[in-house]
């Protein structure tokens, strides 16, 4: 499956953050385990590379690497295992070495230019951070009007209380959230508390249809 589709199959995208990347392995067994196979390790932290490498070894997850700000740091991801880059706005040089590399290239844009200028790109599905406080969910059903093609993913302020204001609009792909793999968790390594947080937000993806485009 490609990453775009195994996105959108999930709805759910965990980014996370991880301290050691002891814990990646055991963090990547919670996730299947409640149902997301599929994670944003963002390079926050010294030990995102090992990380990602770690939960690209499992053979059963897609692995992203989040937090992508250089050129430098999109090599040092794809040769750890990571098949998508997310970067927190648009950057030219990271979109055109993702597209070297051949790995998915999940710029960030919230305003009708940065879109315009993915699109210009040759990028239709963007992450939209931080989405809480750029207008959520009522921003992106106004830019869906216009950029009929684009697909968003948010990510920021999200959490089970607003979960389906943006899953219900059918311009989502998926969102990403860290709820779910809390750090307070990982660093105690309570991996069952992890699995049962993460599938009672599987729960929440399924909760209601989708609506059609405005």
């Amino acid at each position: 499956m490609d990453v775009l589709s195994a996105l959108g199959a999930t709805r759910l995208v965990p980014v996370v953050v991880l301290d050691s990347a002891a814990d990646a392995g055991p963090l990547g067994a919670a996730l299947v385990a409640g149902g997301l196979p599929v994670a944003e390790v963002t390079f926050r932290t010294a030990a995102a590379e090992d990380a990602i490498r770690a939960m690209s070894d499992r053979g059963d997850m897609i692995v992203g690497a989040g937090t992508v700000l250089t050129v430098e740091q999109v090599d040092r991801a794809v040769a750890a295992g990571a098949r998508y880059i997310v970067s927190p706005g648009l950057s030219r040089a990271v979109v055109e070495r993702c597209g070297e590399h051949g790995v998915m290239a999940l710029p960030g844009a919230v305003t009708a230019t940065e879109i315009q200028a993915a699109l210009e790109l040759g990028i239709t599905t963007v992450k939209f951070f931080p989405a809480a406080i750029s207008g959520g969910a009522a921003a992106i059903a106004a830019l869906s009007a216009p950029f009929g093609a684009v697909r968003f993913v948010p990510t920021g302020g999200i959490g089970p209380g607003n979960v389906q204001d943006y899953l219900r609009l059918a311009a989502v792909l998926a969102i990403g959230g860290s709820w779910m793999v809390p750090r307070d968790l990982i660093a105690s390594r309570d991996f069952a508390g992890i699995t049962r947080l993460t599938a009672a937000a599987v729960e929440l993806t399924t909760a209601e249809p989708r609506s059609a485009r405005p």
